[in-house]
């Protein structure tokens, strides 16, 4: 890698990543689990700035075996920290706090020294002992602070320095969303109808059965397009395929104005074959410049394709759903809130920029508005689940008549909550400041569904150190939809 831009120059260098892979049950995560238990250090013999090759291999060897028998329950390896920084990582994911050993100079020394080496947490009833090569370190305590020679400095503190160092340059914090009238709002939660009776209540001079699924099918097929700068279609396929439906990935091509064409025409035709449409993550055009989905929206807003979806949804019965770049979409096609692609104006809501000012991709945790959608069968009102979110262009935006409008009609489907189940605004459960703190929202019979917070990304293994529900079965409940 190499290159100048301005007056930023960029040597020749040379980046390797190196990957392992072994199976998911053998993982160890590096919080510290529990109070009571030895923390010891395991290192290798250094010979000069290297390790001794056959004492590297014996240290390896040592916290292989520790993990894999059980004798330790969490593990953080050292390169360029300290004994003393590993232990303080560890101990913030579940603020289990841990008491050093020793008082002496020395022992302080050991502690903040910089040494390759592994820092584990054991087992009820293992000691250092047990581990070949394992030096104590102290033991995990549940009052959360870090204790040396008598003096204690609590997790949060230590905490607020270690994250506020840069807060100045790379933020952190931002200010809250009003979300009182939200929280004070009388949501109606909306739960679905009877199978083959629509969602919603009969629009108004629409012929009888409208809107009615008039699709019955085990395996129903969901069309997939891919954008460029769709980065989640395979994600997508995968919970779309596991959930007994089959996926029909469409890569959507651009090279030059006759492939845009053919992509529509062809496009066009698929939509008559499948049953839902499910526009996946990404950043389309890379969402610059500003206003993310362009490219999304110009390609459903082309008449075959407006006049398909169309017929899927008014007369097929059909279903649709956006996630994060896809939810964008539908915002500015009008799909959600309206349940029918317009021409937006300023009186439609919109997704903007996170207020943080950045990309925002962590867990969050939403709660359930309404189950008027045909995707959340499977879920109950009130109901909180953790789900990753990975965007910068996030926050729900609209007027108060207009949220007020959605709450009564119960097309608010899930909301940003804190650890209580409250809705929040704060950045760290609101990552991008939406009014309300909306997460997800639906048109106005439930059948085209927009969230931001990618749900298709479950699966055994994942998330193994954060708790939470993080399977809203809505691809199960697409499935069961048709039969």
């Amino acid at each position: 890698m190499s290159g100048s831009f301005e007056d930023i120059h960029v040597p020749p260098t040379l980046i390797s990543f190196a990957v392992g892979t072994l199976p998911i049950g053998r993982v160890a995560t590096p919080e510290f689990k529990a109070a009571g238990h030895e923390v010891v250090f395991v290192a290798p013999t250094m010979k000069g700035r290297l390790p001794e090759a056959a004492s590297l291999r014996d240290t390896f060897a040592a916290v292989s075996d520790a993990l894999q028998s059980g004798k330790a329950v969490a593990a953080y390896a050292c390169t360029a920290m300290s004994p003393a920084e590993a232990a303080f990582k560890m101990a913030i994911g579940n603020g289990v706090g841990v008491a050093f050993a020793g008082e002496s100079a020395a022992a302080c020394h050991r502690l903040f020294m910089d040494a390759p080496g592994f820092v584990l947490e054991l087992a009820d009833g293992i000691t250092a002992a047990d581990v070949p090569g394992a030096e104590v370190l102290g033991t995990t305590q549940a009052e959360p602070v870090m204790t040396f020679a008598g003096e204690s400095v609590s997790l949060d503190d230590l905490s607020q320095g270690y994250e506020g160092k840069l807060e100045g340059v790379f933020a952190m914090k931002a200010a809250p969303a009003d979300v009182t009238e939200a929280r004070e709002a009388e949501i109606h939660p909306i739960e679905p109808g009877p199978k083959d009776v629509a969602y919603a209540p009969p629009v108004e001079g629409a012929p009888e059965g409208f809107g009615v699924n008039r699709i019955h099918m085990a395996k129903p097929r969901v069309l997939i397009p891919v954008f460029p700068g769709t980065n989640c279609e395979f994600d997508s396929a995968k919970a779309v395929e596991a959930a007994g439906a089959a996926a029909g990935v469409f890569v959507v091509r651009n090279l030059d104005a006759a492939a845009i064409k053919a992509s529509v025409e062809e496009f066009a035709d698929r939509l008559e074959e499948a049953q839902a449409i499910f526009i996946p993550g990404g950043f389309s055009g890379g969402d610059e410049p500003d206003g993310s989905g362009k490219f999304i929206t110009a390609f459903f807003r082309n008449d075959a394709i407006r006049d398909g979806v169309g017929r899927l949804l008014d007369e097929r019965g059909g279903l649709m759903l956006g996630i994060c770049n896809g939810f964008q979409a539908l915002v500015k096609l009008g799909l959600v809130p309206f349940g029918k692609i317009i021409d937006a104006d300023e009186a439609c809501p919109t997704l903007t920029f996170n207020t943080i000012g950045r990309h925002q991709s962590k867990l969050v945790r939403t709660k359930v508005t309404s189950t008027l959608s045909p995707w959340l069968a499977e879920t109950r009102v009130g109901e909180v689940f953790t789900v990753p979110i990975s965007h910068g262009e996030g926050r729900f935006f609209a007027s108060d008549e207009m949220l007020r409008s959605l709450s009564a009609a119960g097309q608010i489907a899930t909301q940003y909550v804190d650890e209580a189940g409250m809705l929040s605004g704060e950045v760290q459960d609101n990552p991008n400041g939406s009014f309300w703190a909306i997460e997800g929202i639906t048109s106005p019979d439930g059948r085209v569904l927009g969230k931001m917070g990618h749900s298709e990304r479950i699966g055994a293994g994942l998330y193994k150190n954060v708790p939470g529900n993080y399977d809203m079965g809505l691809f199960r409940s697409m499935v069961e939809y048709f039969k």
